[in-house]
């Protein structure tokens, strides 16, 4: 499967954002003789009048079933097409997100990939949101991708998990602990983290998405299985015990298994573009595998506590920024990092940084957030993101 970008006379356009990603691999490979794979975890609500019964609980619907879930059949459908397409899916399921508003209901649902090259990572995510959007219109639904959709209900996110390959093989263990390269991976996006928001959070409602307790990361540290840090590294197959035997005390058969692990980043939604996205956190990764303290770094930003609640834990780690002004001032700050090896050109990356200054939103937070009408219209300015 493969999104080709084209000029006016046929050539291939080699400034697209697809040949950026592929430069990034490249770069990535040659620095650490490693493959970069990735797969995305696509969140989106799905929008339809209200005529049914069964009401699901309020912000309750993770993994939720019929008739409670309304729209899991139109999932199925979505990822049938999705998968024709070439791309690997691992599943689908209903979200936290459902409420009824003005005679509709609103349900948030996620698609999750599995683990491929970089590239093709970021073409399954492409051409999932367009069959999405494609069949939704053909059923009369409307579908959002935006990272904010209303006020006090959770938002969409694109989580973005990675692994390191080589000779088939995932490197992110290493008897059967997180191996040296992926901490030094992790510390390089950590330390790249504000300029990655350039290309991952686009639009200004993204950063009313980006704060406590709301299910999405604010400050820029990394942990295990813990879901209020920036990366997180998710439940794993490498400890040598069989857990599906540990709830199956007849079975034996042993799951472990390392090529699972993977490790997540949890700040980009859906506004996000995806090749940029990818690119920038392969060429942050690179730039940790060239820091001397990246692994003294590891240790310094590991945390094991819920940052939304241990307020002074949270105090002594930086912010990921508060607005499209503030990522542009961070990428402005760190472009050489994405520069490296021709890979973002000097345009690109100026363009980017032109595009999130001029939403001139440096204090739009904090002047809107207790202004509920305020909010809603931006919400619907960025409905149709990304």
């Amino acid at each position: 499967m493969l999104c080709e970008f084209f000029d006016n006379q046929g050539n291939p356009l080699e400034s697209a954002p697809q040949y950026t990603l592929q430069k990034a691999a490249l770069s990535f490979m040659k620095a650490t003789d490693m493959e970069f794979h990735a797969m995305g975890e696509l969140e989106y609500y799905v929008i339809a009048d209200d005529t049914m019964t069964f009401e699901a609980t309020d912000q309750r619907g993770y993994h939720e079933s019929s008739p409670f879930a309304k729209f899991n059949d139109f999932r199925t459908e979505c990822m049938d097409l999705i998968a024709s397409a070439g791309a690997q899916i691992k599943y689908g399921h209903s979200e936290v997100g459902n409420f009824s508003l003005d005679g509709k209901i609103f349900e948030q649902n996620e698609i999750e990939f599995l683990p491929v090259p970089a590239v093709e990572a970021a073409n399954s995510l492409m051409l999932a949101k367009w069959m999405i959007r494609t069949l939704a219109h053909r059923r009369g639904y409307d579908v959002t991708f935006a990272p904010k959709i209303t006020v006090g209900k959770a938002g969409s996110g694109l989580h973005i998990h990675f692994k390191l390959m080589k000779d088939g093989h995932n490197m992110m263990i290493n008897d059967g602990r997180l191996s040296d390269d992926a901490k030094k991976a992790i510390v390089g996006i950590l330390l790249h983290a504000p300029a990655i928001t350039a290309m991952g959070n686009k639009v200004p409602t993204s950063y009313f998405r980006l704060v406590p307790n709301q299910e999405a990361p604010t400050s820029i540290c990394w942990g295990d299985r813990n879901r209020s840090v920036l990366v997180r590294v998710p439940l794993g197959w490498n400890d040598g015990r069989d857990m599906c035997s540990q709830v199956n005390p007849m079975e034996t058969n042993d799951s472990s298994d390392p090529e699972r692990q993977t490790v997540e980043l949890r700040s980009a939604d859906g506004s996000a573009n995806v090749y940029q996205l990818i690119a920038a956190i392969i060429m942050a990764a690179k730039s940790g595998f060239e820091n001397p303290d990246a692994l003294k770094l590891a240790d310094e930003l590991y945390v094991s506590v819920d940052i939304h609640k241990d307020k002074s834990h949270a105090a002594a780690l930086k912010s990921l920024p508060d607005s499209c002004h503030a990522s542009s001032e961070a990428l402005k700050e760190d472009r050489e990092v994405f520069e490296c090896d021709g890979v973002f050109s000097p345009d690109m990356i100026q363009s980017i940084i032109d595009t999130q200054h001029n939403f001139r939103d440096k204090h739009l937070r904090e002047n809107v957030e207790k202004n509920k009408q305020e909010m809603l219209q931006l919400v619907r300015k960025y409905w149709h993101c990304g």
